[in-house]
């Protein structure tokens, strides 16, 4: 299978060469680009070969074809829940006892999975690209570019919000600056050292009965575990994070949510917010909790 983009060139790029546009303008990769040049009609102009050193005339059709081989994955028909689909990116509101991709303990009962069975019931196929893969326990939007041009494009435009409930009573806002380091190559547990890599995230209070609080959080870094471990670090773990707290009242998961995403699309250029509502588990605690009113920006 295939992805087809076509371009109708612009004025302003008359008389300048296929490589100034698909490069500047159209914001292709270089890696996606070399590989293009070596498959047939990879590029093509007017319907026919063009080199990346031709020049351009106002109104011609510019036109990639990009590759979209298997996964290689196997198909599993497991409920997802898809709040975005078109031919360049697909969303879904993940459950937090789903793993995103196969390891050694998760096989076959995989987001990776479900996707793969998504896209053959609708006759398509792609290789398993999430932007920003979230932990298995943590809840929320998962993108999965389509194609290597959107898997390029996606990651460098995204922002991401999430929702968390922390125990204990959080001040009004703040932001946790500690570097994080992972103290045995053989486990995925991270902590928080001098000798780790820096780690900054904002979080805002949205919520609180004293004893549990409900928070907005935002990253500068994307480390592993990094909501989980600084909240932990400050003495308010995640509630329910087994791994880096304790989970009392049994919920099996801790209890973050990746609430909404932003990003530029890779091929129209429109700025997109997709939105995921929190699990029933989560939004029950969080609507019991007292709202501290209407939030405030915190400190960037």
């Amino acid at each position: 299978m295939k992805r087809t983009i076509k371009f109708t060139i612009p004025e302003e790029f008359d008389g300048k060469k296929v490589i100034a546009y698909l490069r500047g303008e159209a914001k292709i990769s270089a890696r996606l680009l070399k590989s293009l040049k070596r498959i047939e009609n990879g590029i093509t102009l007017n319907g026919g070969h063009i080199r990346t050193i031709d020049i351009l005339h106002t109104g011609d059709e510019l036109k990639i074809e990009i590759p979209c081989p298997g996964s290689g994955i196997e198909p599993m028909n497991i409920p997802i829940d898809v709040i975005y689909e078109d031919d360049d990116l697909i969303a879904v509101n993940k459950s937090p006892f789903l793993a995103c991709h196969p390891t050694h303990n998760h096989q076959g009962d995989t987001l990776a999975n479900a996707l793969a069975y998504h896209l053959k019931s609708e006759g398509k196929q792609s290789v398993f690209r999430a932007v920003g893969r979230l932990d298995k326990g943590t809840s929320g939007i998962v993108i999965c570019a389509l194609n290597k041009h959107s898997a390029a494009k996606i990651p460098k435009t995204a922002e991401k919000e999430y929702l968390a409930v922390v125990s204990g009573k959080t001040d009004k806002c703040g932001t946790i600056d500690k570097p994080i380091y992972r103290p045995d190559p053989m486990k995925t547990l991270r902590a928080v050292g001098e000798q780790g890599d820096r780690a900054v995230t904002h979080w805002e209070t949205l919520a609180t009965d004293g004893e549990k609080s409900l928070v907005r959080v935002w990253l500068e870094t994307g480390r592993t575990h990094q909501i989980r471990v600084h909240f932990a670090s400050t003495g308010m773990p995640l509630v329910g994070d087994s791994m880096y707290g304790t989970d009392e009242m049994n919920l099996g998961h801790q209890l973050l949510h990746c609430a909404k995403v932003s990003f530029v699309h890779p091929v129209t250029g429109e700025r997109m917010t997709l939105e995921a509502p929190m699990p029933e588990d989560m939004k029950k605690i969080a609507d019991s909790l007292k709202k501290v009113g209407d939030t405030v920006e915190a400190d960037n």
